[in-house]
């Protein structure tokens, strides 16, 4: 059965079909004789007839042995036509995506992102997952945005610099920047100490502020929940600024820094050497080009006065292939 071939079976089963060698190699293309070779082949392989050939005009039958190899035969074909339009269908984008993202990449970059790609490929399984682990991973996962350069056998792109705003309850701090100094003693509400907060918390110390941390959580509508009660204010990436919409909200303010802290990095990353499919591929241009898009600058956006920021999407390397 291992000399079996798929070619075979469509000969037997376009004979089954047309009644006749000939009719069969004019629905196949080949010559009668080339069917007839098949069908020769198919005969040895399962080791016996499955044509009884009356000759004349009088159509062939199938004999038992062929009606069973028949049966079989059409489930093979009709799960390699299923292979062939899956594979078609992975070509054109219409596979499986895993990508790994976090709150403020998840509330402003991705929904741009997934909805180009369904808009494009209708037929797209697009799978996410929401994690900020202090050492991320790869594993099983086709994309992975993080803000920072993971460990690891990866590539990546830098999406963007993702500066760092100070959030106030309204009349807490004068409008216009706050001098960094302000913040020395007074209440905080904070990310834990994984991803990027220990470093901004070290670059607000250099600043010569020591804030009085009374509330962490991982949870960015959290801390401004808690910043609307006045219980302190925030530094949070413009991103998590945005994603929230802060700007609109009346009992609060956005203030830049004075000097600012450095700005964190988001990057996109997938598994080096790894061939990425089309739909990972696409995924990755789409991002670049939603992260480019994003005006950091625009005081419409953020609320406060126009800053200097690195254009989104500038690569940290020359662009770097996808595989």
């Amino acid at each position: 059965m291992l000399d079996l071939e798929l070619r075979h079976l469509a000969a037997l089963a376009a004979i089954a079909d047309e009644g006749s060698f000939g009719r069969a190699a004019t629905r196949l293309g080949y010559t009668q004789s080339t069917v007839s070779q098949q069908i020769a082949a198919l005969e040895k392989a399962v080791g016996g007839p499955v044509f009884d050939r009356p000759g004349g005009p009088r159509p062939v039958r199938l004999t038992p042995l062929g009606s069973v190899v028949l049966g079989r035969g059409r489930e093979l074909l009709a799960q390699a036509e299923a292979l062939a339009d899956a594979v078609d269908r992975f070509k054109a984008g219409d596979g499986r995506i895993d990508i790994g993202t976090f709150q403020s990449v998840s509330s402003v970059i991705l929904p741009s992102v997934v909805r180009r790609l369904r808009e494009e490929h209708p037929g797209c399984d697009i799978r996410l997952s929401e994690e900020e682990p202090e050492q991320p991973h790869l594993g099983d996962l086709d994309l992975l945005f993080y803000d920072g350069l993971i460990d690891g056998d990866a590539e990546h792109v830098k999406l963007l610099d993702d500066p760092y705003l100070l959030v106030a309850g309204a009349g807490a701090f004068p409008e216009g920047p706050v001098p960094l100094e302000r913040l020395d003693g007074a209440p905080m509400v904070a990310w834990p100490l994984t991803c990027d907060q220990p470093a901004l918390e070290q670059a607000i110390a250099r600043g010569g502020a020591r804030p009085r941390i009374v509330f962490r959580t991982a949870v960015n509508d959290t801390l401004l929940s808690m910043v609307r009660a006045g219980l302190g204010s925030a530094v949070l990436p413009w991103l998590a600024v945005r994603g929230a919409d802060v700007p609109s909200d009346d009992r609060l303010r956005v203030h830049e820094l004075r000097p600012a802290p450095p700005p964190r990095a988001v990057y996109l990353h997938w598994r080096a050497g790894r061939t990425q499919s089309p739909l990972a591929r696409r995924a990755v241009e789409i991002a670049v080009e939603v992260a480019a898009d994003l005006t950091l600058d625009a005081p419409s956006a953020i609320g406060v006065a126009p800053g200097t920021r690195s254009r989104p999407g500038a690569p940290s390397a020359p662009a770097p292939s996808l595989g």
